[in-house]
């Protein structure tokens, strides 16, 4: 059971990951250091957005609207801490 409780953790990281890049890479697109009319940069920015896009809609649903700031990907993250810190402090029941 201990490698279903390093699988769950694995995902988590692989998910903090995944909101993070997708979080830096909106700066660099508003900032316009990278262009999204690049194959590469448009291929990454297109299979983030199609990853969390679902998921930012259900937070975005519960949060209420603030002009111009996004909250979504800070709620995902603290979701995931959250998840992570659960999944650690019940680490006996995968024994």
């Amino acid at each position: 059971m201990t490698s279903l409780f390093e699988i769950l953790l694995l995902i988590l990281d692989v998910a903090k990951w995944f909101v993070l890049a997708h979080f830096i890479m909106s700066w660099l697109i508003n900032f316009q250091v990278l262009n999204l009319r690049q194959p590469v940069v448009s291929q990454v920015w297109d299979l983030l957005n199609r990853l969390l896009q679902p998921i930012y809609g259900q937070v975005r649903r519960v949060l209420p609207v603030m002009a111009g700031l996004d909250l979504a990907p800070l709620v995902v993250i603290l979701a995931i801490y959250a998840l992570r810190i659960v999944l650690v402090n019940n680490i006996a029941a995968f024994y």
